[in-house]
């Protein structure tokens, strides 16, 4: 829009400048020359009033002298001729006098000479009609009377030194109307100089900035073409009968085109490469109908006699030197891509054939579970009931070792038992699906502490429990693992004469919440850490901290499922820290339904 009004401005100032360099000296020339012609026109003016004054007072005078001649006995046809002349032109050339003065003063001079030779002419002609009648004396009396009463030698002298000094001034005017003219001209000549010159200027900037101008786009224009060939995504730019205007450099490579050629046909390109007829309709549709191809996947051979897999796009452009539209086409070399897709559906028909085995093996695990819970149980009960009754029959006749034996066939069925009910709950924690709600963490543990307190009465136990979000999760698995963490610091604790015991959390960098359970309890070794969390894993005796060792392996399915992680640390005598990690929005549906 700047632009656009500053080009009518600079439209406004050349028909200025032309109107100021062409109009205004025509129109200053034609207003000298007009001044010129009236000058001329006054000066003749003047000339022939004072030439017809000059006449009139003549011919009177012509007359006069006729008429005495007359009277001094000269009589012929010329002098009376002569007599005569002044009654014949005077009143003419009075006539044509006043004809040609117009103003006021000239006219009343005109009119007192009119009167004048009016006057004298009247007199002339008494002079003639007494000449006639013979009577001389009376005539040359009527001729000095005419002399004495009517002199035309005073009006004629006045009427002459008017003319001179409007003549003279009408000159002093002219000469002044000459030097205005040629100062108008001047002044005239000085702007047209002045305007040339800011013209000049501001054409030679003009020309400048078009220059710079025209410099910057051929700079831009090569430093694009220079990207283009830099590119190493093969482009071409064609026609509108798709034949080859400009190629890259990757484009010239992959298809064996020189970079400079023109004109060449895309079917005959790449020895076939682009001989496909869908894609050159294709092609043919984007120039007519300006349409855009977009990721047209297509497989080529190329100039080095590989098949590869590529991925076509192209969009019509507008030529700035004609009006035929060009096609700008790209082209993706996607092999790699293709390959790594192949390999991807090879791997899934893999997982899917490992999915069924692990599906084999998960209905083989529940088969077992059946059976263990089913077919296991009736033999301990057996085991554990006919050593009651052995037990009775015996009755007072059992010895000590006898009674022993019996003891311990009684606890290591209760025993086997209960590491049949934990492997039970363990296995339906890797099977049972998720069910996902808000779960107030600190509840859970308010819940855990509580149970664990009513287990160890007798004992004293400082607790600092910070408070602990909202997450998303299963509501009863989050509390077997909170059960199970407080539990073990309970347990683990009961060497201490004060157990300090303290439940905190905080956000990681990713965003999730990570929980810690810190204890002073026994501790243990990191270098078997790697087996605290496996199944029916000790790194205590059964003597000193009761359990089966697979709380942690409980504690580990469950977190993991929930998408989060679980790890300790510890130093023998010197505590234990169990951390886990739980995410801070819905878990996914893989953590939810494939545990690890």
């Amino acid at each position: 829009m700047r632009d656009v009004v500053a080009l009518r401005w600079r439209i406004v100032s050349l028909l200025f400048a032309v109107l100021v360099i062409v109009a205004l000296p025509y129109m200053i020339t034609r207003s000298g020359a007009q001044l010129a012609l009236d000058a001329g026109g006054q000066v003749t003016h003047s000339a022939e009033a004072s030439a017809l004054v000059y006449r009139i007072a003549y011919t009177v005078r012509d007359s006069e002298a006729a008429i005495y001649r007359m009277l001094a006995g000269e009589q012929n046809a010329t002098v009376l001729a002569r007599a005569q002349r002044a009654d014949h032109e005077a009143p003419a050339l009075l006539e044509e006098l006043r004809r040609r003065n117009d103003s006021a003063q000239e006219r009343g001079q005109i009119s007192a000479l009119a009167t004048a030779v009016s006057g004298r002419l009247a007199l002339m002609d008494q002079a003639m009609l007494r000449f006639r009648q013979g009577d001389l004396a009376g005539a040359n009396t009527s001729m000095q009377d005419a002399g004495k009463l009517y002199n035309i030698d005073t009006l004629t002298s006045q009427i002459v030194t008017s003319q001179e000094r409007a003549l003279q001034a009408r000159r002093v005017a002219a000469r002044k109307q000459s030097f205005d003219s040629s100062l108008v001209l001047a002044i005239t000549a000085a702007a047209q100089v002045l305007l040339l010159a800011i013209v000049v200027v501001v054409s030679e900037r003009q020309i400048g900035r078009r220059l710079r101008a025209e410099i910057r786009e051929g700079q831009a224009v090569r430093r694009s073409r220079l990207i283009v060939q830099a590119v190493r995504e093969p482009i071409a730019l064609l026609d509108d009968e798709l034949q080859t205007l400009l190629v890259n450099a990757a484009f010239s490579e992959l298809y064996g085109v020189s970079d400079d050629a023109r004109g060449q046909p895309l079917a005959e390109i790449g020895n076939g490469a682009w001989s496909n007829q869908a894609l050159l309709q294709r092609l043919t549709d984007v120039l007519l109908r300006d349409r855009e191809l977009w990721d047209y996947e297509l497989v080529q051979r190329t100039i080095d006699d590989v098949e590869r897999h590529v991925v076509i796009n192209a969009r019509r452009l507008q030529q700035d030197d004609s009006d035929a539209p060009a096609l700008l086409l790209t082209v993706s070399d996607v092999t790699a891509r293709a390959l790594a897709e192949q390999q991807v559906t090879e791997l899934n028909h893999q997982l899917e054939g490992k999915v069924a085995q692990i599906s084999d093996v998960n209905r083989e695990l529940e088969a077992f579970s059946y059976s263990v819970s089913h077919d296991l149980r009736a033999p301990l009960r057996h085991i554990a009931g006919f050593a009651g009754k052995l037990e009775q029959h015996l009755g007072d006749q059992a010895d000590e070792r006898a009674r022993h034996y019996l003891e311990v066939i009684r606890d290591a069925s209760k025993r086997m038992a209960l590491l049949i009910d934990d492997l039970l709950v363990f296995s339906r924690l890797g099977r049972g699906a998720l069910r996902l709600q808000p779960v107030d963490m600190q509840s859970l543990v308010e819940e855990a502490r509580a149970m664990a307190e009513a287990d160890a009465e007798d004992r004293h136990v400082s607790w600092k429990i910070a408070p602990l979000p909202v997450v998303v999760g299963d509501e009863n698995m989050l509390r077997t693992v909170w059960q199970n963490l407080i539990g073990n610091a309970v347990k683990y604790t009961r060497q201490r004469e004060l157990a300090q015991i303290e439940v905190s959390s905080r956000r990681t960098p990713s965003g999730d919440y990570e929980f810690t359970v810190s204890d002073n309890g026994a501790g243990f070794d990191m270098q078997y850490a790697g087996k605290l969390f496996g199944v029916f894993q000790r790194l205590h005796r059964a003597s000193e901290f009761p359990g089966n060792g697979i709380g942690l392996a409980n504690v580990r399915r469950i977190v993991m499922r929930h998408g989060g992680r679980v790890w300790a640390e510890a130093e023998p005598d010197q505590g234990a820290r169990f951390h886990f990690t739980l995410s801070a929005t819905e878990p996914t549906t893989t953590h939810a339904r494939n545990p690890s």
